[in-house]
Parts: structure tokens; C-alpha cells; sequence
């Protein structure tokens, strides 16, 4: 291993991360306070950690003040990514209806601009039975929907990107699951305050990372045996005998550069925390470059 991948001690692999493109959207839903903005947001979001099996990914982006909304109230950015648009439009329409429409003084707004929209209000508006009401103000359409507690009031449409990028990564190998645990928690923090960027996974962090396919017919994913510490005497393992633990980080984001300035920001907090604390060695996965064109080289975003 070069000298040039240590840093502070931690081992960074000769790896890249491979990632693929995705569509992408975004979403700000308000609420009467905060706590009630992130019940509709983690609602909206949740089982949506990977397309395998969840049809969408999705996250929390960023909390936004009052003075960052459009109603002047508490809000959640949220981003939403597929992998083709009719399968963004259906996973949109239906978590806003049943997660947001339901959720006690929610509001919901576009949260990207962009030149191709996809429906927003106008996916649920009929919801209200024809006593929806279209609305134009300052350039924007919305829908006024009654409900039981008064009003929903919910943009048209919101913007969608075709250059969302889905499945930066990084693995982070400690000596046993607390550390590794540690590092995991550093690298999310960091990330959390990279703007575009998000982790769909619970509190951002994997601890099933798969392969593709796998020993039974029909499996898409299965366990990432080389990664995994118990069978390590027994596969082709990618550990070291230190190794006793590996968490993953994966990210999606609304562009290229969002999921690099993502990898670089976690890379540099598990780097900072040091093997003693958290990580060892960091890895990432790929397929040798077949799964997608975006390529994230750990010794590049090195700290």
C-alpha cells in the first residue's frame, strides 16, 4: 500500500466508488414547527433505501429556517431519486399523498428548479373531490385542497434533473463494530451538510452492503460475503486479520459534484477521527467500472 493513501493513520484502498445515473427531484415540505415539518419528511421517506427493492431512494437534504420558505414556516428539503421518470412521477405522487396530504399542517413545495417538471399538487389535486382551487401567485401555480383540519396547499409541479447520480459509497473497516459504528457517525455527519446530497439508508449508514446476484435463482443482491468478518475464513475475504467490523455509507446526489464533494466530506471526518476511534482502512465499491459511468477514486478526494 503507497504511503500517499494513509492519512492519520487510516488506510485509504486503491478503489473507486461506482455510481450510475439516476432522475432526480426535490420537494420542501412546512409545517406549523419543526417537529411536524420531519414527521412528514421521514414518513415521505421511509422504506426508500434502495431501488432494489423500495422503487426509490430518498432523504432528508437539509432543515430550512422560515425565512428559507415559501409560507414563511419551518421546512425539510427532500430529494427523491429513481431511475427513470415515470417510476420518480409514481413514487413522488404516491408518498405526497399518503405521507404529506395526511400529515398535520404540511405544506409542500417545488424544491428544484428545473426545465422539466413533473407533477406535483397536480398529481393528487382530485383528492379534494372538485373543491380543489388552482391559484397563481408570482409566477407559481398551486392547489388549495380542503381537508378535515382546514387547508393543503401544495405547488403543481416541481423540477426534476437527468443528472442525478445514485450510489457514490464508502466502506469503513474498524477493528470492531463500535469503532466502526464511530466512523460511520463522523462520516455522516459531514456529509449531512453538503447541500444535494443524500443518504438513504437508516441514519445513513448500511450494515448489509450486497454484491450483485448471488447463489440462489433469481437474487438481484446478496450479502457481501468478501466483507463480511464472520465468514472470513471461509471466502475470498477482502479483510484484514485486524478487521472485525465494516459499516457503509452510500450517496446519492442531484449531480456529479454533489456526490464527490459528499465522498470528500466523509473521507476527510473518518480520516480526522483516526483508526483508534473509528476506521482502519477505507474502502468503496465497485464492479469494475460495468454498473456506471461515475467514477469516485478514494486517493483523488483524499484529505
Amino acid at each position: 500500500m503507497s504511503e500517499s493513501l494513509i492519512r492519520n493513520g487510516v488506510v485509504l484502498d486503491d478503489s473507486f466508488a461506482e455510481a450510475f445515473p439516476m432522475r432526480g427531484t426535490g420537494i420542501v415540505i412546512t409545517a406549523v414547527s419543526e417537529r411536524w415539518a420531519l414527521e412528514a419528511a421521514r414518513s415521505f421517506t421511509g422504506f426508500a433505501t434502495s431501488v432494489i427493492a423500495c422503487g426509490c431512494e430518498a432523504g432528508i437534504d437539509r432543515l430550512l429556517t422560515p425565512e428559507e420558505t415559501p409560507d414563511g414556516r419551518p421546512g425539510v428539503m427532500v430529494l427523491l431519486f429513481a431511475m427513470d421518470s415515470a417510476s420518480l412521477e409514481k413514487q413522488l405522487a404516491t408518498r405526497l399523498g399518503q405521507c404529506i396530504l395526511t400529515s398535520p399542517s404540511s405544506a409542500c413545495y417545488a424544491g428544484l428548479e428545473a426545465e422539466d417538471q413533473i407533477p406535483l399538487g397536480n398529481a393528487i389535486r382530485y383528492f379534494a373531490d372538485g373543491w380543489q382551487v388552482s391559484k397563481k401567485f408570482a409566477g407559481k401555480h398551486y392547489w388549495r385542497m380542503p381537508v378535515m383540519e382546514g387547508e393543503f396547499v401544495c405547488e403543481a409541479t416541481t423540477g426534476m434533473t437527468r443528472a442525478a447520480v445514485g450510489g457514490g459509497n464508502m466502506l469503513l473497516l474498524a477493528r470492531d463494530a463500535d469503532r466502526a459504528l464511530a466512523a460511520a457517525e463522523a462520516a455522516v455527519e459531514a456529509i449531512y451538510r453538503v447541500p444535494g446530497a443524500i443518504m438513504p439508508f437508516p441514519g445513513g449508514v448500511v450494515r448489509s452492503g450486497s454484491k450483485i446476484g448471488g447463489k440462489y435463482k433469481g437474487m438481484m443482491a446478496s450479502t457481501n460475503d468478501a466483507y463480511c468478518p464472520t465468514l472470513k475464513g471461509m471466502v475470498d475475504t477482502a479483510l484484514d486479520p485486524a478487521v472485525g467490523s465494516v459499516l457503509e455509507i452510500v450517496i446519492d446526489g442531484l449531480s456529479d459534484a454533489s456526490v464527490a464533494e459528499a465522498m470528500r466530506a466523509g473521507l476527510k471526518a473518518v480520516v480526522e477521527l483516526g483508526p483508534e476511534q473509528g476506521a482502519l482502512r477505507i474502502g468503496a465499491g465497485n464492479y469494475g467500472g460495468k454498473l456506471g459511468p461515475f467514477h469516485y477514486h478514494l486517493k483523488e478526494l483524499a484529505p
